[in-house]
């Protein structure tokens, strides 16, 4: 195994301007290795001793010194991406944008996207319902219109997922764990998974319908009637699907989809796995 540092060790270095600009130059349009003279010269030292410091305090975690100069480490480009990003100096907040697609539980054409601090919510203003409450980087926000924005979540939290069904951390790369348990919609009761980083905490609510929606057999069932579940939101994937809590002890959850008389249908275990599909005709 490599080198462990505590956290206030690691991120002591990074408590100074002068340092966070070297990784910053380290990083500008992809990583790069830069010499003393050249990142002096970038970030606009004030003495030759003083930037001699301020490298010290950084290489062996956040900088490597080479023949060619000095480049970024694993976690030094971490640190640049997480600049870049915004995500630890930026919070984002947005007026409430009207989203086309109806509401999965009343049917009103009332769902809107709103951000704060930098988590969209879309909710329906008819009967309240919130659908969906998820974390979106400001650097997501800044090259995102307010119309954009709802399909940009819908691809990322899509692929996060899949990721986590299938056993890994979207975040961390650590395992990630599956459970179902109850959840009240209004006078509803829906099944709902729930998906977590054994390691960091990451962590996602999402419907079970959500987590098939990639499945071999779904994406060949719509395939072979001309359609496409590829840009389906999680708010509102199709009047066609259902769910029905078959068992809670343990979980299993039957999902269904139907068109044009044809019904698939898939047994869910409680840690998301498809243990069983049926496809019936409707001729």
């Amino acid at each position: 195994m490599g080198e462990t540092r505590s956290s206030s060790e690691a991120f002591q270095p990074l408590g100074n301007e002068q340092r966070t600009a070297v990784i910053e130059a380290l990083y500008d349009d992809g990583p790069k290795t830069q010499s003393f003279s050249a990142l002096a010269e970038a970030i606009e030292a004030d003495t030759t001793a003083g930037f001699a410091y301020h490298l010290r305090q950084l290489t062996g975690h956040y900088l490597r010194e080479t023949e060619n100069g000095y480049t970024l480490t694993d976690a030094g480009v971490r640190v640049a991406r997480a600049i870049e990003s915004g995500a630890f100096t930026e919070s984002i907040d947005r007026s409430p944008t009207e989203i086309d697609d109806p509401c999965p539980f009343c049917d009103a054409s009332a769902l809107e996207a709103q951000t704060h601090d930098n988590t969209v919510t879309v909710r329906c203003s008819s009967c309240e319902a919130s659908l969906l409450r998820l974390a979106f980087p400001p650097g997501g926000h800044r090259t995102h219109t307010d119309e954009t924005i709802p399909t940009a979540v819908n691809r990322l939290y899509r692929h996060r997922i899949n990721t986590l069904c299938d056993g890994f951390c979207p975040t961390c790369g650590a395992t990630a764990q599956a459970t179902m348990n109850h959840r009240s919609v209004g006078e509803l009761e829906r099944a709902q998974v729930h998906l977590a980083c054994t390691r960091c905490g990451y962590q996602i609510d999402c419907p079970v319908t959500a987590t098939v929606l990639d499945h071999p057999a779904v994406v060949s069932f719509y395939y072979e009637r001309g359609e496409t579940l590829e840009n389906r939101p999680l708010w509102n994937v199709g009047s066609e699907w259902g769910e029905r809590v078959l068992s809670d002890n343990p979980w299993c959850v039957q999902v269904t989809t139907t068109i044009d008389g044809d019904e698939l249908a898939l047994l869910v275990g409680e840690d998301t796995t498809v243990v069983s599909v049926t496809e019936t005709s409707g001729v």
